[in-house]
């Protein structure tokens, strides 16, 4: 993990296991996610603050750079084909893009029922619907709901197709860095992955550090990581010129 310099330190916000967050990134801004238990899970998506229609985009990203999970290098990009935000630093090597959010349903049947009625702030929570509660607050809802980024997660198919969930993956400290290449609105869960196989609901706490990172310069590892991305920066750049 690389030391943010004071200097360029913004803010620090801890978001409890299974709790949910939003705010808006700025251009120029970078966001680090630290997993603190080991088990996290972070359901993300991703719109732009000043055009909500223009929003992250699974397929279009996962295309373009020929990959079927997120890393160092990659790029998120929108449905209008602009570069929302990169990795910029990963010490987990795998982040799920496929699998979905968890649902109240799903978590009903797995971990049983606690409400806040019956069980307060230790009630079971699920990514979709805190997903929703901060999408609200930004005028949004069901209809924007769209194939979200499982930050800490790994999933992988075995030789039946199967998919699998790798509970080695992430470990206490294991941190993210995304860089914003526009203005985003960022909208989290860190609900638990619905395929987590543990039996226990324990949904893992995350730290949440923004800090100013400048613009990406001519050699910058997410720019040069393909062709794709190349074009997918430029056509973000012109926007802000």
């Amino acid at each position: 993990m690389n030391p943010i310099p004071p200097e360029l330190f913004l803010w620090e916000e801890a978001l409890p296991g299974g709790c949910h967050w939003s705010g808006v990134l700025r251009r120029g801004n970078a966001l680090r996610l630290t997993d603190l238990s080991g088990r996290a899970n972070v359901s993300a998506l991703f719109y732009n603050a000043e055009e909500k229609l223009e929003r992250y985009n699974m397929p279009d990203t996962l295309k373009a750079q020929h990959t079927a999970h997120l890393t160092t290098g990659h790029a998120l990009y929108s449905d209008m084909g602009h570069v929302l935000c990169s990795v910029i630093n990963d010490s987990c090597g795998w982040h799920d893009p496929l699998c979905g959010v968890s649902n109240a349903e799903l978590v009903k049947a797995k971990y049983g029922e606690a409400t806040y009625q019956t069980h307060r702030n230790a009630m079971h929570r699920n990514g979709r619907d805190g997903l929703l509660v901060e999408l609200g607050k930004w005028g949004l809802g069901k209809r924007d709901v769209v194939p979200n980024v499982n930050f800490f997660s790994k999933v992988v198919a075995d030789e039946a197709g199967r998919l699998q969930f790798d509970m080695a993956n992430s470990y206490p400290g294991a941190t993210i860095d995304l860089r914003f290449e526009m203005n985003v609105l960022v909208v989290l869960s860190a609900a638990l992955h619905p395929l987590d196989p543990r039996p226990d609901y324990a949904p893992g706490d995350v730290m949440l550090t923004a800090w100013k990172a400048g613009a990406p310069g001519a050699d910058d590892v997410c720019r040069n990581a393909c062709a794709e991305n190349q074009r997918g920066f430029y056509q973000t750049e012109i926007l802000y010129r």
